[in-house]
């Protein structure tokens, strides 16, 4: 299987290609696998992740754009300025598909460029241009310009990944994006393209990608698109969204409330999927490829949140920039949404980090925030009253976090960095600088090893235990009850999402399959022979390698999670009187004896197991 990377040097405004040897694919697949491993081996330890010598990998899989069930994805790699260990994002839409078309299977942005520059690839051909004119702008108005430049209108045809001017200003929350509404949201890895100068890259080609036993090909994928299709979950998804989880975590007392100080919002239904389908949905869509079709198509007609048809908001948008702020209302998040995605931001971390100003503003005013901050923050929000619930409010600090005026430019550093500042560092609510997502571990405690455990920081796409503890996928468990079976199912979840990433294929196909499903198209399309149990060892490979990135960076692999979930019991819901501490405490033991692993390091024998000698030096 042949597997080339472009590598931009943004210095020179020079790019070359490489190929990747076969034997280190079939180590790490690709996507995230891959990333890793050449982030490991060529970013220095230690480094400003703002750094020059910071680099970011933009990685396809060998299954991306083949036509196979829910390949129309992407994975970003390189050292977030967030967290400052390993960072990684991923996205669907086009974006990946197309790239792969354009004549490369990823890309390496190395150095930085002294003027704003966007990048065409187009059937192999590299071409470097000038950004000023797109420096300082949003995403849509970006790929509006940036197609009418290349004469490339259709929005079907061809691909664009940007920044905004999150990403531009340096904004550790900010998101890579695509197709105008994707996004490569989480650890801020725009940012490092920020600090590059790297506005946008086009992509477009015809070539075609090898699939070596075409036949073999179509029936493997003809299996998984039937179990994915008549899957329950998948039709649900189909129907009203990732939202229509809104109302299935509320009614288990795990939707975080008024940052994270309750675990119900009584005002959940009518910012569902249910709601967002019956009053605002035009359509639904798919990513490149997709057979299940889950972004929801809205707009807002009129009023004062009045936005143009656009794709969202998604769960965990809603949910952040929603209930975790007590903001209610449906129109209201759609304009949200609208702006975070064309400034550029990530919505999780923007979601917590405006609840946090929103929990700093109530202490200010109640006396409970040293008497020098409370000063401060009044005189940095001017006219903002960044009370609970108020969406006008919201939308200003949009603006200003993006462009980093006032208030904003506290705030663009993400909730760990705001809390701490303004002397009340409990009230972030993250994991390795990490912001969580919508569950809370009180109420699904399966997501309390999840989110400490994970390598990039609060994360559930390293392992959804909510599958388990709520959705019953692959077997039904009690979300309050301490079971260490849950801890084999949240270990196999990492290694086998460290598959998905690294393929690079849909999270959501995971419902209907296990890593088995998979094994068979892969070989189709590289001629391998790589067996199941090969197969799941390359995910914990992979995952092993990640936590090493933090352990050689001297932190980020101490497995916790905030005080306010280990010690302040949920006030409210089915929930009611627990936190996180005892399935934690009980479940991390279990962890690192089947993981191999000794308080959050690997041992020097797993790595010898799995065939990672070559870093035994970082232990």
């Amino acid at each position: 299987m042949e597997f080339k990377l472009l590598r931009l040097n943004l210095t020179e405004w020079k790019a070359r290609e490489e190929k990747i040897p076969e034997s280190l694919l079939r180590k790490y697949i690709g996507g995230r696998g891959l990333g890793a491993y050449l982030a490991l081996k060529e970013i220095p330890p230690g480094i400003d992740p703002f750094s020059p010598e910071n680099k970011i990998y933009i990685l396809t899989g060998p299954v991306v754009g083949t036509g196979a069930f829910e390949t129309g994805r992407y994975h970003v790699v390189g050292k977030s300025p967030l967290t400052g260990i390993l960072g990684d994002a991923n996205s669907g839409g086009q974006f990946g598909p197309w790239l792969r078309f354009a004549g490369y299977d990823g890309i390496v942005v190395e150095g930085a460029s002294d003027e704003p520059v966007w990048v065409s690839i187009v059937d192999g051909e590299v071409q470097f241009h000038l950004a000023k004119h797109l420096w300082g702008k949003g995403v849509v108005y970006t790929e509006n310009i940036i197609r009418k430049e290349m004469n490339t209108p259709s929005e079907h045809i061809g691909s664009i990944l940007s920044i905004g001017p999150a990403g531009e200003n340096l904004s550790k929350i900010a998101a890579i994006m695509n197709d105008k509404y994707r996004a490569a949201g989480r650890t801020g890895l725009a940012a490092v393209l920020g600090a590059k100068k790297l506005k946008a890259i086009f992509v477009k080609g015809s070539r075609k990608i090898e699939i070596v036993d075409k036949e073999k090909f179509k029936e493997e994928s003809k299996k998984i698109i039937d179990k994915i299709t008549k899957h329950s979950i998948s039709e649900a998804l189909s129907k009203f969204g990732t939202a229509v989880l809104v109302n299935i975590i509320n009614s288990h007392g795990g939707l975080p409330t008024k940052n994270w100080t309750r675990g119900t919002f009584e005002k959940a239904f009518e910012i569902s999927g249910e709601y967002l389908a019956e009053k605002y949905l035009i359509s639904n869509k798919g990513c490149w490829g997709c057979v299940i079709r889950c972004s929801r198509v809205a707009k807002v007609d009129s009023g004062p949140y009045r936005t143009p048809v656009s794709e969202g908001p998604e769960y965990e948008s809603i949910w952040a920039m929603g209930a975790n702020t007590t903001i209610g209302n449906m129109e209201a998040l759609i304009k949200l949404n609208y702006l975070a995605n064309d400034l550029g931001f990530d919505t999780i971390s923007l979601g917590n980090t405006v609840a946090v100003l929103m929990e700093l503003y109530e202490k200010a005013k109640n006396g409970s925030l040293p008497e020098e901050k409370a000063k401060e923050l009044e005189e940095l929000l001017g006219d903002i009253e960044p009370s609970w619930g108020n969406a006008d409010a919201f939308a200003q600090l949009v603006w200003r976090m993006a462009y980093r005026h006032g208030i904003g430019d506290y705030a663009a550093e993400g909730a760990k960095r705001l809390a701490e500042y303004f002397g009340s560092p409990d009230s972030a609510i993250h994991v390795r600088g990490l912001e969580l997502p919508a569950y809370d571990p009180r109420a699904i405690n399966s997501m309390a090893l999840s989110y400490a455990t994970s390598n990039r920081g609060g994360c559930h796409l390293r392992a959804y235990a909510v599958s388990f503890d709520v959705l019953g996928v692959p077997d039904k468990f009690d979300p309050l009850v301490v079971d260490n079976k849950k801890v084999e199912l949240v270990k196999y979840q990492q290694d086998y999402f460290s598959v998905i990433d690294s393929l690079v294929i849909c999270k959501f196909n995971s419902f209907a399959t296990d890593h088995t499903d998979y094994v068979g198209v892969l070989n189709a399309v590289t001629g391998w022979d790589m067996t199941a149990d090969e197969l799941l060892t390359a995910g914990e490979r992979i995952y092993n390698l990640e936590r090493l990135f933090a352990v050689r960076e001297g932190h980020g692999y101490k497995d916790t999670l905030p005080k306010r979930l280990l010690e302040e019991p949920l006030p409210d819901g089915p929930a009611k009187g627990r936190t996180a501490k005892e399935a934690l405490e009980k479940y991390l033991p279990y962890y690192y004896e089947i993981r191999g692993w000794e308080d959050g390091k690997p041992k020097p024998e797993t790595l010898k197991r799995l065939g990672l000698e070559e870093f035994l030096y970082i232990l």
